[in-house]
């Protein structure tokens, strides 16, 4: 009512959109949900993988809706310049294979979209990870509260445990209700001051009595070593034993991370050679500090320990303690950095097996999924970061009747709560029954079935954009490395097609050329080549044209080469040699086995009025680049700057109405009419119409360029506006 309109989905009314922008901002797109603020900007989350991904963004306004919504600088919306689904660029491959530990359940998909099969192959070691029933809760509040509950039980017996959670939100309410508890944790999401850090926390997190909290991101691509990573463990103790010597500057947050948190994990013992070693670099590390004209900054000081240890791993103990031997006076800071590392992770490697072997007796590590996810693969996925290589360890996931995933799929949870309440005396209780169990699970497959059925359409429509991307692309590589002489035949055809548009347009070949509008013809074709064509044609009149075609049809046959219509005027002799002959001969040709045009008695006439005005634009281009006088390379170079740029532009703006297609024929379904079949039909129709323009506007950009380059730059500027 306030703006005045009956549809908000209006796309032709730009208030419509940006209400309904606004709209979903406020209600669909939540903050450490869907994105997160960092830095003054809005970067969105990954689903999936719980990571920040900055360099993407939302399109049709809505990401700058986001920004509007959390009072952020607005920036410009993003332009879609190429697209491709992943199936669609993976089909591009001759061969392809894979390997993952959660494909097993997404056999089915593999086979119908890939035609390849998901062979399992036996673990190297027998899997004795325990996976314990999913306990369900009526309520948000009852599960929370047993995930404490757990987490605290495993935590007195000194199991690590690892959290795995479906939001940042999520995480940090967790990690709240554990600071009220006291209980040492990690926090691990898509904040910088988490993320930063991602490494050493995983590194640690397999350690006795440690508790991580992550967002699906935890330990994808790195093993959780039960008694911690050496590795990591010995390249903090010497960054913590270096750094404040080396530089004086406060670590950034946003980039370096919180520091980890090591409270209620056994202290690491260093023998007495690593403690020496690592004095003896921290001394050295304060001389260079001090010797230094310049204050290190943080950063560079980081980059210089990360290199000292690179090349300690890459040359070994042995060699290095040779390396410092041979050398008389103090040696670099970087081989005493190198040696402490060296020293230290032996002193590492002893404490982490010692430590592992007492978290295998303890039961290992102990997972807690807090829901279900979408799709059993990402929760399977989480599951296995227990039990590595034959180590022992258990599993539970807890969920309650109000997750994200109950409420997006519609599960009847008031028959859920209804069941439980016959099963418990309270909401809050967790249960284990087989019924409410089978239908969770159930739902899950039914939701992995919905985003299948998703993936399935989307590659349906996208092999509808996948012909005209194979033409597009084929079209752009054969003008960037095309030869000289295919760069110009390109453009003889483009002005031959616009010349016939315009010629089928404006005549029938079923009606005697008496009924054409040759007016009309006449206008276009001069209007089309601006001052080139306008003075030819200035004298010539609708009459003389129509008596010329009289003629034609007296005399019956004509001679084809070096045609020209009676009474008409001479085109310029620009087909000098034989490939031009033969350019010519071979467009004639293509018009008299042309299928694709409507037929009639009058065809011949069509024809020849064809490769007169076609014969005729194309001289007068040759004409017009031999008067200017300019080198040939640079004449194929604006050529092809202007075939490119126009296909280039015109492509974007294709993909962007292709999309919007794509939303709109959903709807088209209430009509009993395909969706996708609706799709190829328009996507076509806007294929032709895009292809046409882009003919059209090259055309005249070229010809008005030897006549006005400016007036070839407006063309361009108004296409893009």
């Amino acid at each position: 009512m306030i703006l005045g309109t009956n549809d908000l989905w209006d796309e032709n009314d730009p208030w419509a959109r940006f209400v309904t922008n606004a709209l979903k901002a406020k209600e669909f797109y939540r903050r450490d949900v869907q994105y997160i603020v960092r830095n003054g900007k809005a970067l969105i989350i990954n689903e999936l993988t719980g990571r920040v991904e900055p360099k993407r963004r939302w399109s049709d306004g809505i990401h700058q809706a986001v920004e509007a919504k959390e009072g952020l600088k607005i920036q410009a919306d993003s332009v879609i310049v190429a697209q491709i689904t992943y199936q669609s660029l993976f089909k591009l491959y001759p061969k392809l294979s894979g390997m993952t530990g959660t494909a097993k359940t997404e056999e089915k998909e593999f086979l119908k979209m890939f035609k390849m099969p998901v062979i399992e192959v036996p673990t190297n070691l027998p899997n004795i990870r325990v996976d314990l029933p999913i306990q369900a809760f009526a309520t948000l509040r009852g599960k929370w509260q047993y995930v404490r509950e757990e987490v605290e039980s495993m935590f007195q017996l000194g199991r690590p445990v690892l959290v795995g959670t479906t939001s940042v939100e999520s995480s940090e309410y967790l990690s709240d209700l554990l600071k009220s508890r006291n209980i040492p944790h990690n926090v691990l999401n898509a904040r910088p001051k988490y993320a930063a850090r991602e490494a050493e926390i995983i590194a640690q997190a397999g350690r006795k009595h440690a508790i991580t909290i992550s967002t699906n991101m935890a330990g994808r691509g790195t093993d959780i070593i039960l008694g911690g990573n050496p590795k990591m463990l010995a390249k903090e103790i010497v960054e913590d034993n270096v750094l404040p010597f080396l530089s004086h500057d406060t670590p950034d947050v946003e980039t370096e991370g919180e520091s980890t948190s090591h409270k209620g994990l056994s202290k690491i013992k260093l023998g007495p050679s690593s403690l020496a070693l690592l004095a003896k670099a921290a001394i050295m590390a304060k001389y260079v500090h001090k010797s230094e004209s310049n204050e290190w900054s943080f950063q560079k000081a980081k980059s210089a320990v990360m290199e000292s240890i690179e090349m300690s791993n890459t040359i070994g103990l042995e060699k290095l303690q040779e390396r410092v031997a041979e050398v008389t006076e103090m040696y670099p800071l970087c081989d005493a950095i190198a040696l402490a590392y060296a020293t230290v992770l032996k002193d590492c490697e002893i404490h982490c097996f010692d430590e592992g072997a007492e978290v295998k007796t303890l039961g290992g590590l102990h997972v807690i999924g807090t829901s279900l996810h979408e799709s059993r693969r990402i929760d399977n996925q989480l599951r296995g970061r227990a039990g590595r290589q034959g180590d022992p360890g258990s599993t539970r996931f807890m969920v309650s009747l109000q997750d994200e995933m109950f409420r997006k799929f519609n599960l009847d949870t008031e028959w859920a709560v209804r069941l439980i309440s016959r099963i418990t005396d309270g909401e809050d209780i967790a249960i284990e029954s087989n019924a409410v169990v089978k239908q969770l699970l159930g739902l899950q497959i039914n939701a992995e079935k919905y985003y299948f059925g998703i993936r399935k359409n989307l590659v349906e429509f996208d092999e509808v954009l996948e012909v005209q991307r194979k033409h597009i692309y084929s079209l752009r590589q054969v003008i960037l490395s095309g030869d000289s002489e295919s760069c110009s035949e390109q453009i003889f055809q483009y002005m031959q097609a616009v010349v016939d548009e315009i010629i089928l347009g404006n005549v029938d070949p079923q009606k005697p050329p008496k009924t054409w509008d040759l007016a009309k013809l006449l206008d276009e074709l001069a209007s089309l080549g601006g001052n080139l064509l306008t003075e030819t044609f200035k004298e010539t009149q609708e009459e003389d044209l129509q008596s010329s075609l009289e003629q034609i049809l007296r005399y019956g046959s004509v001679e084809v080469d070096n045609f020209v219509l009676p009474n008409m005027p001479v085109p310029p002799n620009s087909f000098r040699g034989i490939r031009k002959r033969t350019s010519s001969a071979m467009r004639w040709f293509a018009m008299c086995v042309d299928d694709t045009s409507k037929k009639g008695r009058y065809t011949n006439i069509v024809n020849l009025l064809r490769k007169y005005f076609g014969d005729f634009l194309i001289a007068t281009y040759l004409e017009v680049l031999q008067e200017s006088r300019h080198h040939d390379a640079y004449i194929r170079g604006i050529e092809r700057e202007a075939l490119l740029k126009t296909l280039d532009m015109l492509w974007k703006d294709h993909l962007v109405n292709m999309n919007k297609l794509s939303s709109a024929v959903n709807v088209r379904s209430f009509g009993h009419r395909n969706p996708l079949e609706e799709y190829k039909i328009d996507g076509c129709r806007f294929f032709i119409s895009m292809l046409s323009a882009t003919r059209r506007l090259t055309v005249e950009a070229l010809l008005r360029y030897w006549s006005s380059p400016m007036e070839s730059e407006e063309i361009f500027n108004t296409a893009d506006q």
